[in-house]
């Protein structure tokens, strides 16, 4: 069993808890893992599909897409047009989440400037001085 690592040193390198990994494998994210005396044991690559989860959801994918991108056999030329497609899904998702950022954080630094003697003739508290989270164009 040489390069196998036990759960808690593969939890250890890849700053996942233990439950988070026996959770990918409950799901299929990870395949399972051999057992050694009833430990779980685990080759060294898996180690770099955690790093590619750990990006992936940093990224805003779902656990379903980056599965469906795990599921690729090496050397699939088709795992970076499902990879191309969600990021052109994704992408406007994403422009209109930061342009709404940006609306908020210029509403916010007028509000720490707001000099006005009541909330009732505060020009910040109108209609149109901040987009309303159900308009449609964010």
């Amino acid at each position: 069993m040489k390069d196998l690592v036990t759960i808690g040193e593969l939890a250890r390198r890849s700053g996942r808890r233990p439950s988070s990994i026996r959770y990918y494998e409950e799901i299929g994210l990870l395949p399972k893992p051999v057992r050694s005396g009833g430990q779980r044991r685990y080759a060294e690559e898996v180690e770099r599909k955690l790093a590619v989860i750990d990006t992936a959801q940093r990224a805003g994918m779902t656990l379903g897409e980056i599965k469906a991108l795990l599921e690729a056999a090496p050397g699939d030329d088709f795992a970076i047009e499902r990879l191309r497609q969600v990021a052109e899904r994704k992408l406007p998702q994403v422009t209109a989440m930061i342009e709404r950022a940006r609306l908020v954080q210029g509403w916010l630094e007028q509000a720490a400037r707001c000099e006005c003697p009541s909330l009732d003739d505060c020009c910040l508290f109108t209609e149109t001085a901040l987009p309303s989270v159900h308009d449609r164009s964010f």
